[in-house]
């Protein structure tokens, strides 16, 4: 059985950011734990997550609705990212790769919210 986000490019790119995320945070420092650490990773998880919950069963309205949580969400890591960067916590080139995700997207979550009006 498929749903239907599975289909869809910026939930598979989603889910690729909260796994760089993931593996970002594992080098984080034990009194970032549950700081900085757990928001980030909320915030990359609840991208991908709130494309899913708004993508089934819903109205293109709703959808619309949970695609703008994920795209604060995505605003949210990249508020963290610079928050990383700030206390040493990550080198140029990660929060270079992980800025050009979110940027991607950012773009992809706008395309997809003007589609469904």
């Amino acid at each position: 059985m498929s749903f239907k986000f599975e289909k869809l490019i910026v939930w598979q790119k989603s889910v690729d950011l909260s796994s760089a995320v993931h593996d970002l945070t594992k080098t984080f420092p034990k009194d970032e734990l549950f700081v900085l650490t757990a928001q980030i990773k909320r915030a990359a998880d609840s991208v991908s997550l709130n494309i899913a919950e708004g993508s089934t069963g819903q109205s293109n309205l709703e959808f619309n609705r949970f695609l703008g949580y994920a795209l604060r969400s995505n605003i949210e890591v990249v508020g963290c990212l610079y928050l990383a960067q700030k206390r040493s916590l990550i080198s140029q080139p990660d929060f270079a790769k992980l800025y050009q995700q979110c940027e991607e997207i950012l773009v992809m979550l706008n395309a997809l919210r003007v589609s469904l009006k």
